[in-house]
C-alpha cells in the first residue's frame, strides 16, 4: 500500500529538466526570429512607389474637387443668407418706422379724448368747423389702417425671410462640414505620398523622377517631396491651405523649353485667348484649391484660361464637363477641355497636336502634356 501510495519521480533529474526547458524556449525564440524574417514584408521597388504615390495623388485630386465643389456650395449659400439678412434688417427698420407712426397716431387719438362723435358735434360751437374736422379724422383713419396693413406686410415678410435664412444656414454648416471633410482627405492623401516618398534613397529617388520625367515627355524632373511641405496656397483672394510644389529650375525649363508653342489653329477667337492665358501661367505652380492668378489646380486653370475668354465655367472637373458639348476623341480641337480618368477627376486644355496645357499635381507645374500619360475619359466643346 505505501509503495503505492508513493509519487513516480521523472527520469529527468532537476537539472536535467531545467536545462530542457531553457533548449525549449530558444529553440522557440528563434523560430519566431526566423518566422518573422521570413514574414517581413519586402522593401517595395521604385516602380510599386511610383505607382503608390501616382494612385494617391489620384485619390488627392478627386478629393481636392470635391473640396472645390463643396466650397463653391458654400460660398453660394454665404452669398444666399447674407443677401436673405440684409434684406431682413432693410424690412426691420421700414417695420420700426410704421410702429412709430402709429404710435404717434394712437397719441394723438387719446389726446382728443376719443368722444363719440355726434357728441362732439352737438357740443361744438362751430358745426362747420366740427365738419371740416371729421373729414380730416377721417382721412387720418384711413391712413391709420393703411399703416397698419404695412406693419402687418412687414411682420409676415420678415417671418418668411428669417424662416428662409435658417434654411440657408443650415445649409451653409452643412457645405462647410463637408469643406473641411474633403480638405482633410486631400492633406491625408498628400501627405502619404509624401512619407512614401522620403523613405526612397538617393539612387531610387532619381530612378522615380526619370520615371516621372520620362511619363510627362520631359527632360525635368519633378521635385523632392519635402518642397511639398503643406504651405498654405492663395487663391484669388481666399487661402486654401494648399500643397505647393514646383521647384524654380522645372518652373524656369518649362517657360522656356518652347513645348507647345507651335502656333494653333484654334476654331475662333475664344478658344485662341484661353491657349494664350493658359500659355502664359506655364511654370506656375500647382496649389490644390487654387485659381490663381500665381498658382492652379487643374480645374482652376481651365476655369481661369476660359474666364480670360468671357466664358464663365463652373468650377470643378465634374461639372465642367457637361459645360458644353461633348466631342469624340477623334474631332478634338484647340480649346477643347480633356478630361481624364474614370472619376472625371482631371482635366486639361487641349492645345492641339494630341498635347494639353495642365496642371498636374503637387511638384509638377502648369506644364504642355501628351494626352496619351492619364485615361482618357471625353472631351468638351465651349460653345
Amino acid at each position: 500500500m505505501a509503495a503505492h501510495r508513493k509519487s513516480k519521480q521523472s527520469p529527468l533529474g532537476g537539472s536535467a529538466v531545467r536545462t530542457a526547458a531553457t533548449l525549449a524556449l530558444a529553440s522557440a525564440a528563434t523560430a519566431t526570429l526566423f518566422e518573422g524574417s521570413g514574414h517581413a514584408d519586402p522593401r517595395p521597388t521604385t516602380a510599386q512607389v511610383k505607382a503608390e504615390v501616382d494612385r494617391l495623388y489620384e485619390e488627392a485630386e478627386v478629393a481636392t474637387e470635391r473640396y472645390n465643389g463643396a466650397k463653391e456650395k458654400a460660398d453660394q449659400a454665404r452669398t444666399a443668407f447674407d443677401r436673405l439678412r440684409d434684406e431682413a434688417a432693410r424690412r426691420t427698420e421700414r417695420l420700426n418706422t410704421a410702429r412709430e407712426g402709429l404710435g404717434a397716431m394712437a397719441a394723438a387719438q387719446y389726446r382728443s379724448g376719443g368722444l363719440d362723435p355726434a357728441v362732439q358735434l352737438a357740443l361744438t360751437s362751430d358745426p362747420d368747423q366740427y365738419l371740416e374736422r371729421s373729414a380730416l379724422a377721417e382721412k387720418a383713419g384711413e391712413r391709420q389702417a393703411a399703416a397698419v396693413t404695412a406693419v402687418r406686410r412687414e411682420l409676415a415678410a420678415i417671418r418668411q425671410l428669417r424662416g428662409e435664412s435658417a434654411g440657408k444656414l443650415t445649409a451653409l454648416r452643412g457645405h462647410e462640414t463637408e469643406l473641411r471633410r474633403q480638405k482633410a482627405a486631400v492633406v491625408g492623401k498628400l501627405a502619404e505620398a509624401r512619407r512614401l516618398l522620403d523613405r526612397l534613397t538617393d539612387e531610387e529617388r532619381a530612378r522615380y523622377e526619370a520615371a516621372v520625367a520620362a511619363r510627362n515627355g520631359s527632360g525635368t524632373s519633378t521635385t523632392r517631396a519635402d518642397n511639398a511641405n503643406g504651405t498654405a496656397g492663395t487663391t484669388a483672394g481666399s487661402t486654401t491651405g494648399g500643397i505647393t510644389g514646383g521647384s524654380s529650375a522645372t518652373a524656369r525649363a518649362d517657360r522656356s523649353s518652347g513645348a507647345g508653342r507651335a502656333s494653333v489653329n484654334a476654331p475662333n477667337s475664344r478658344a485662341a485667348a484661353a491657349i494664350s492665358f493658359a500659355r502664359a501661367q506655364l511654370g506656375k505652380p500647382y496649389v490644390w484649391g487654387a485659381t490663381g492668378p500665381s498658382a492652379y489646380d487643374c480645374s482652376g486653370l481651365t476655369q481661369a484660361a476660359w474666364r480670360a475668354a468671357g466664358v464663365t465655367l463652373p468650377r470643378t472637373t465634374y461639372t465642367q464637363i457637361n459645360a458644353g458639348q461633348r466631342v469624340p476623341r477623334s474631332q478634338l480641337a484647340p480649346g477643347d477641355l480633356v478630361f481624364f480618368y474614370s472619376g472625371i477627376s482631371h482635366v486639361g486644355l487641349y492645345i492641339g497636336g494630341g498635347q494639353m496645357i495642365h496642371a498636374p499635381r503637387p511638384g509638377a507645374p502648369v506644364r504642355v502634356a501628351p494626352i496619351d500619360e492619364m485615361p482618357f475619359a471625353g472631351a468638351t466643346r465651349i460653345g
